[in-house]
C-alpha cells in the first residue's frame, strides 16, 4: 500500500492483545509504529515485522528464538531489540508471548512522562 510504512493488520492486531490499558499510547518511530507503556517502549510494527523491546539481559534467549532475529534497521544491531517476522506470530498465542516479553521489559523501567 503506498505511504504505508507499517503493516496495520499486524497493529491492529497488537492493540487487541494490548488492551485499552490506560497507560498505553501509540507513537510512530522507526519507520512504523511503536507501542508505549508510561512512555517506554514495548512493541512496534516496522514494516510486516514485530519489534519487541526485550532488554540487555533477555536478548540473548529471544534472538535465539525461532523466526527472530537481531534489529539491525539502521545497519547496525540494536541489543535489546528483535525483529519476529510473520510465521513467528501467525497464532494469537505466540503473538501475545511476545507482546507479553515486551511488556515485561517495559513495566521493568520507570515510568517516562
Amino acid at each position: 500500500m503506498p505511504g504505508v510504512a507499517y503493516d496495520e493488520t499486524l497493529a491492529e492486531r497488537i492493540r487487541a492483545v494490548l488492551g485499552d490499558d490506560p497507560r498505553l499510547h501509540e507513537q510512530k518511530m522507526f519507520g512504523g509504529l511503536a507501542f508505549m507503556i508510561a512512555g517506554n517502549m514495548c512493541v512496534g510494527v516496522v514494516s510486516d515485522e514485530l519489534m519487541v523491546r526485550v532488554g540487555p539481559d533477555a536478548y540473548p534467549d529471544a534472538v535465539a528464538l525461532p523466526h527472530a532475529r537481531e534489529m539491525d534497521f539502521t545497519g547496525r544491531p540494536m541489543r535489546g531489540f528483535v525483529f519476529v517476522d510473520g510465521a513467528g506470530i501467525a497464532a494469537r498465542a505466540d503473538l501475545e508471548a511476545w507482546v507479553d516479553r515486551g511488556l515485561a521489559f517495559a513495566e521493568s523501567l520507570p515510568a517516562k512522562r
